[in-house]
């Protein structure tokens, strides 16, 4: 997640700088020996380091002088490393080799012995990453087709549909190899949305195709006509979910940029592969969708309208109550910026658990200072480690002492803590890694540190986190804004009408706040990144669920008033409807279950939940809004030419 991080982000600067000044990076991995003296400890240390892709590694030797009794050395310093008689490791595992490197560390270490750290979090992940998606995949598939068939006449037919999405995602994901990496998240998360978003498209052609073949005797023209007929639904579908992908790609920080390629990408080969490959996969297979055909499981449902309508008054003061209160509450959420807390029903979390009952919570923070006095040093090494919360302070005035110039030692010794430019201090801190304890931390050392130097740089897992905060509470704004602009654009192109896109973004936004405002009256923290690319999926996904009910509208209210339009709409197009929120909202649910990724786990919890909320709202709100504005609808929509009652 840190490589997603603007180059201008502090904590981004800060480690370009301790990679050119210092040979050193900060421990990703801490590793709990139990029962070892030192000598054993030291034994262990050689072996981790023997490890390849392991470096940096500190231990107690590497602090103080172990030749001397370690009763005489700062009791402190000693017990963050060496505590009844375990001993507690810290390192690097360099990019890119967490995966190989955790597997050979756990076969040194045993069952019984603890690891964890931000490389053993990654190469769970990237483990996971892939394993979860083909697990998700395998549960919703079928869940997929038997909605499909359920919703067809046909046995064959879904298997068209998943044919021409399943070959769209296979391209995007191959496609990806130009890129050359793409985040875990959107391995995770990706295909599976591709799949939800993109199916309606198929499901679209196939439904006009049926409708033709009862008339035209032609296949080919038939398939002619309904590709005909079915293309501006088809491209308003795409366009507005495309415009939605794209806003995500302008994130600063980049994970939304990664996701958000990845999805505009698959939504073009969705839409090249229904337009192109599926209605020349049908033709040639359509005697198989003949030879298949069965009776609909499922009975036209003509009274829904009716019912809908009934309601259409304290539907629409029920929703314009909750609007206000759920607009408030989704930007006040308790948000987690990291992965969050592990389960302890995983070796992970297990091992985490360990660890802080040995040692406690260690959360180090690295400052990089301006190499100028050993005086000035010693008084901030001293001020820092007066605060509460810092267990101890690696510099070189606390491990040596400001009264021995460097200069006078051997450079082995000296090169941890000063480059030509900097000198470095390792903050070894009780703080959790994220929250508003370790924030305002955070802000506590820069504030003392600032009392010193000018110029000076902090790093660490916090830090990062802080920055990662910054950054997308300002894309947050930014973000939405711009889905909302340029989806709005789009439905005004697709629907040529200047009141009806405020109509559906209205519906589907009131939809998105209520669904983001549910974590805050849970009391519930959630994984920001999962809310920032809900926030924007979410509205670009299931906004196709109001387009097309409004666009069957638009074309009946042309022949009948307005309340038999809206009834005979919600009867025609509910069945549709359904199904792609039923397929949208399986796969977030899905995810939410079979995930233990918290943002992939997030992300589904919010689309599934996000799905089932917008068809809700479509089915009973948007109609009463169709009937109360519809004069302001007809007077701001181009050639609208509405029915007129004769009097």
């Amino acid at each position: 997640m840190v490589d997603y991080l603007p180059d201008n982000a502090q904590s981004t600067e800060a480690l370009e700088v301790m990679k050119e000044e210092f040979d050193g990076a900060i421990p990703n991995t801490s590793v709990l020996i139990y029962d070892v003296s030192i000598q054993e400890a030291l034994v262990y240390k050689e072996e981790l380091a023997a490890i390849d892709g392991v470096t940096d590694i500190v231990w107690l030797d590497d602090v103080i002088d172990i030749k001397t009794p370690i009763e005489m050395a700062d009791q402190s310093l000693v017990e963050s490393y060496y505590h009844d008689n375990h001993a507690l490791f810290s390192f690097v595992v360099e990019d890119g080799e967490e995966v190989r490197v955790t597997n050979e560390i756990y076969e040194l270490i045993g069952e019984e012995n603890a690891m964890a750290g931000e490389a053993v979090d990654t190469a769970t992940q990237q483990n996971m990453a892939f394993t979860e998606t083909m697990y998700a995949a395998a549960l919703l598939i079928p869940i997929i087709i038997i909605i499909l068939v359920l919703s067809t006449t046909s046995w064959v037919e879904p298997l068209f549909f998943l044919t021409a999405i399943g070959i769209s995602v296979l391209i995007n994901l191959g496609t990806n190899i130009f890129i050359g990496e793409i985040s875990f998240v959107t391995q995770s998360v990706a295909p599976i949305l591709q799949l939800a978003v993109s199916l309606d498209y198929a499901i679209f052609l196939l439904h006009s195709f049926s409708d033709y073949r009862e008339k035209v005797s032609d296949p080919k023209e038939a398939m002619r006509l309904a590709i005909k007929r079915s293309f501006p639904a088809i491209a308003a579908s795409a366009s507005t979910t495309f415009f939605g992908f794209i806003a995500l790609s302008f994130m600063n920080f980049e994970i939304g940029s990664d996701l958000g390629f990845n999805l505009v990408k698959g939504i073009v080969f969705s839409f090249i592969s229904v337009m192109v490959f599926l209605p020349a996969l049908t033709i040639i297979c359509y005697r198989w969708i003949d030879k298949t055909q069965h009776r609909p499981f499922i009975p036209k449902l003509n009274k829904i309208g009716n019912g809908v309508l009934k309601l259409r008054i304290p539907v629409t003061i029920i929703v314009f109550i909750l609007i206000v209160p759920a607009f408030l509450a989704q930007s006040e959420t308790n948000f987690i910026y990291g992965i969050g807390d592990q389960p302890e029903t995983t070796r992970q979390g297990t091992d985490i658990k360990k660890i802080e009952e040995e040692f406690g919570t260690n959360n180090q923070i690295v400052v990089l200072l301006p190499r100028e006095d050993l005086g000035k040093e010693e008084l901030l090494a001293q001020e820092l480690a007066d605060h509460p919360e810092v267990k101890s302070v690696v510099s070189y005035v606390t491990t040596v002492s400001a009264a021995v110039p460097p200069e006078y030692l051997e450079e082995e010794i000296t090169q941890q803590f000063y480059s030509d430019s900097y000198s470095r201090f390792i903050l070894n801190t009780t703080t959790e890694v994220e929250g508003e304890q370790a924030f305002a931390f955070i802000e506590d050392v820069s504030d003392t540190v600032g009392n010193y130097y000018d110029d000076y740089y902090m790093l660490g897992e916090s830090v990062t986190l802080y920055d990662m905060k910054n950054v997308v509470q300002e894309d947050n704004t930014f973000v939405n804004t711009m889905t909302i602009v340029t989806i709005g654009l789009a439905l005004l192109i697709a629907l040529k009408s200047l009141s009806l896109p405020i109509v559906l973004l209205l519906t589907i936004q009131a939809a998105v706040w209520i669904n983001l405002a549910i974590p805050y009256f849970t009391e519930s923290p959630f994984v920001f990144v999962g809310y920032l690319i809900v926030s924007t999926v979410q509205l670009a996904a299931t906004i196709d669920y109001a387009i097309l009910l409004t666009e069957d509208y638009t074309i009946k209210r042309k022949e009948m008033p307005a309340l038999q339009a809206v009834k005979q709409s919600l009867n025609d197009k509910f069945f549709s409807i359904i199904i792609s929120a039923s397929i949208l909202s399986s796969v977030g649910f899905i995810l939410w279950l079979t995930s233990t990724n918290p943002i992939v786990s997030s992300i589904g919890l919010l689309l599934g939940r996000g799905a089932l909320l917008a068809f809700i709202l479509v089915i009973v709100f948007l109609p009463a809004l169709l009937v109360f504005l519809d004069k302001i609808i007809e007077k701001t929509t181009w050639k609208a030419n509405f029915y007129k009652e004769e009097r």
